[in-house]
This record gives structure tokens, sequence and C-alpha cells, in this order.
């Protein structure tokens, strides 16, 4: 590939930006490439007998305890966002073997990540506690009292 290709960047989608140097993720986060490992490996899927003797499954790793790139309120969110994605030693890792081609997986895997990442640094916007109308609580008490004369109608007649 054509080094002045690798140098532009690249769009993933509207809110991640890959460029040579840094992976950038909605809200700010810039991840440096330089934290992130990338290891290919043989792997199943499509290819027949190709797939044998060629290592184009990507793994991706990144330390996430010892990066620079979050701060310790983003980092502890992440934490707690892909902790069943992360490792004991706060190393989150991610596979794409979907493709024959090891640079389309490796761009796969790139793409996973800043989704992934974006995902886990989102805020949940605190709900706002509102009231019921004046009216929705009138409303609700008049059905219940239609309710109860419908009720009140199937009753059997007493002759006292």
């Amino acid at each position: 590939m054509d080094l002045a290709e690798d140098d532009r960047p690249r769009q993933h989608d509207r809110h991640h930006t890959v460029t040579s140097d840094a992976i950038r993720i909605a809200g700010g986060v810039a991840v440096p490439r330089s934290e992130l490992t990338f290891r290919a490996t043989r792997g199943g899927g499509p290819g027949g007998q190709h797939v044998n003797t060629s290592a184009t499954r990507v793994e991706l790793t990144w330390d996430i305890a010892g990066t620079s790139a979050l701060t310790d309120e983003q980092r502890t969110r992440v934490l707690q966002k892909l902790a069943n994605r992360i490792d004991d030693s706060g190393t989150l890792r991610l596979v794409a073997g979907e493709s024959r081609s090891q640079h389309q997986n490796r761009e796969a895997v790139t793409a996973r990540f800043q989704d992934l990442l974006a995902w886990a640094l989102r805020t949940q916007r605190p709900r706002k506690r509102t009231r019921p109308p004046k009216s929705a609580k009138e409303n609700r008490l008049k059905q219940k009292k239609r309710r109860s004369e419908v009720k009140k109608q199937r009753e059997r007649p007493s002759f006292d």
C-alpha cells in the first residue's frame, strides 16, 4: 500500500476518524496507535485450504489500565461497562477473522474497537422526575367510578 494513502484520515462513520497516529473516538478521546497491539494468527472462516497456511485473523489488544488516553473517570466507566471483555490485567482483546484479507480484518477490528469504546464512554442522561397531570388523575378516578357502577349493576337485586 502507498504510504501517502496511509497518512490520509479514513472515515468509518460520522463519529470516528482513523488517522495514522491516533484513533479518534466521539467525545474528544484519541487513542494513540502505539497503545494498540495487533497480532495476526491463523484462523478459521472463509478461505478453504488457503486459510490453513495464512495468518489472516487479526487480534487487537489494548491495555486499559495503563492507557494515557483516558481520564480516571472515563477509565472507570470503560472498566465497568466492558468488564466481561477485559481480562484480569485490564487488557481488552478483540478479534476479527471474517475476511480472507489480513488488511480488511485489521480495519474491521479497529472499527469494532472504536464503536465499542464510544459505547462504553457514552454517559446516560439522568431521568427527570415528572408528575402526572391533574387531568390524568381525574380521568383515572372517573374510570374507576364507571367500572364500579358497571360491577354494581351485575349484583343480584336484594329483596328487603
